[in-house]
């Protein structure tokens, strides 16, 4: 459900968009949110980049990551019946994680930035569908959220609250603090665990966000 990159980014390279970020014209969100939508205090800016995306996505660890596969020894003797076989099952395996076979990443880029006495309240990621840029384009969706801590604060923690089971009816939430180059992938939709924003203390909290997209 949730998956942690430290050091997807360098310190100097956060340094380096937060610098770029805070000349762009950010905008508050509204103080009185649309019936249904969970409250959120924070300034952000939204733009269409399918370059940005691309590069996010191949030009760094993170295409490698998603689409990797758990390897095994293979066999000299092996034939290319069972290869085949072996290659189909790692295909379906990373399926099965990430919702679908992954393409890449949703051009819609989100920044935010929290100040302090700034939040997100409870809330869930919807998944979207579109048409993925690729030669020829693709009827694609989004599966998981890609949050990328650009600065460090105190305060800011994204909280996770797993759902009781009936083995377990009272889990223990999942926080996780904002740090300066940490990436984090969690599932979104049908499947996205209850989560929020919490109140940044001190210092400022930058997010850069995105969604890995799946085949439909």
């Amino acid at each position: 459900q949730i998956s942690l990159i430290h050091n997807f980014f360098t310190s100097t390279l956060c340094k380096t968009y937060v610098s770029f970020l805070q000349s762009l014209p950010l905008a508050t969100t509204p103080g009185r949110p649309k019936r249904g939508d969970a409250v959120r205090v924070n300034d952000r800016f939204q733009i269409e980049d399918p370059r940005f995306a691309e590069m996010l996505w191949s030009g760094t660890a993170l295409k490698e990551l998603v689409t990797a596969t758990p390897t095994e020894d293979e066999d000299e003797d092996e034939d290319e019946g069972e290869g085949e076989e072996r290659e189909g099952r790692a295909k379906k395996d990373t399926s099965n994680v990430w919702g679908g076979e992954p393409l890449g990443l949703n051009a819609n880029i989100r920044i935010y930035r929290y100040s302090a006495g700034q939040f997100f309240a409870r809330h869930y990621d919807d998944s979207n569908t579109l048409t993925f840029p690729s030669n020829p384009p693709k009827a694609a969706r989004t599966t998981w959220t890609l949050l990328i801590y650009l600065s460090t604060s105190k305060g800011g923690e994204t909280v996770f609250y797993p759902e009781a089971t009936r083995e377990n009816r009272n889990h223990e939430p999942v926080s996780v603090a904002p740090e300066a180059g940490l990436a984090l992938l969690h599932r979104h939709g049908e499947r996205c665990l209850q989560h929020e924003g919490m109140e940044v203390v001190e210092g400022e909290k930058w997010v850069l966000r995105s969604d890995l997209v799946v085949g439909r």
